[in-house]
């Protein structure tokens, strides 16, 4: 059965979107051999009315998702590789990093996190959780703004520069609490002293009361691949008693994890 005949066979379902439907098997019909289509190609391939290609097309333009070549034909853009980065990243690398986790929060009885850069955003993949720090849930599948977390701060200053540059250059700075940095400058600042020293804490910059300590997991390439961090409670545990507390123990399990990765 292809596409075309499951869409028809699904009609009837009240709870099956046609349009969702559509939209993915417009982005199914590019292939290596084809990876430039007009919309009557496209219609023709895949069975689905031109109208409704059209707007799928558009709608799909403005997410992003493809793009148009020379005002008629279309093609995927890199954004499509979106729709399958979850899957990848909280995989085998979560289900690694989710025993390491545990020994890791268990003697520190402090919650403990893996993460991936996604975008402008960090995406949890894995989470020991021994307390509750922020009133937001956090689990698995979880996003948090990069530049206001310590992982996502970590990842972007183990980029080269020139990407740096770019996260910062597109940096929503918000105020979330009177610590949070809201300019490029300070950012800049704040990732080359991360580079330096090869791990980042944030200080009650996304929630109050919430200090995290994070590293990076370095991938084969020397590219950062995904961060490990620590969080407290403020009161708890001043900046000074991490890095002598759970540093060292951090910095065990992420040298744990950057091993096993390279075998997955």
């Amino acid at each position: 059965m292809n596409s075309v005949e499951e869409i028809a066979a699904l009609a009837g379902d009240p709870n099956f979107m046609m349009s969702l439907a559509r939209g993915l098997v417009v982005i199914r019909a590019f292939s290596a051999e084809r990876p430039n289509m007009t919309v009557s190609q496209i219609s023709q391939k895949t069975g689905i009315p031109r109208a409704a290609v059209r707007r799928c097309l558009y709608t799909l333009d403005k997410m992003g998702f493809v793009a148009s070549v020379d005002g008629g034909a279309f093609n995927l853009r890199p954004r499509v590789l979106l729709l399958g980065h979850g899957y990848f990243a909280s995989s085998s690398l979560s289900q690694a990093a989710g025993p390491i986790l545990n020994r890791l929060s268990g003697p520190l009885d402090e919650s403990s996190s893996v993460s991936v850069l996604d975008g402008d955003e960090i995406l949890y993949i894995a989470r020991a959780q021994t307390k509750r720090l922020m009133a937001m849930h956090l689990d698995v599948g979880s996003r948090l703004p990069a530049i206001y977390t310590s992982m996502g701060r970590v990842l972007i200053a183990s980029l080269p520069y020139h990407e740096q540059e770019q996260y910062m250059a597109r940096a929503k700075y918000i105020q979330y609490t009177p610590h949070s940095l809201t300019d490029a400058t300070a950012l800049a600042q704040e990732l080359e002293q991360i580079r330096a020293q090869g791990f980042a804490v944030i200080d009650q910059e996304l929630e109050a009361g919430v200090r995290s300590i994070a590293l990076p997991i370095m991938g084969r390439d020397g590219r950062p691949m995904s961060a490990m961090s620590v969080g407290v409670h403020a009161q708890r545990m001043s900046i000074d008693d991490m890095k002598e507390k759970i540093l060292p123990a951090l910095q065990e399990a992420a040298t744990e994890l950057t091993i096993l990765s390279k075998t997955l």
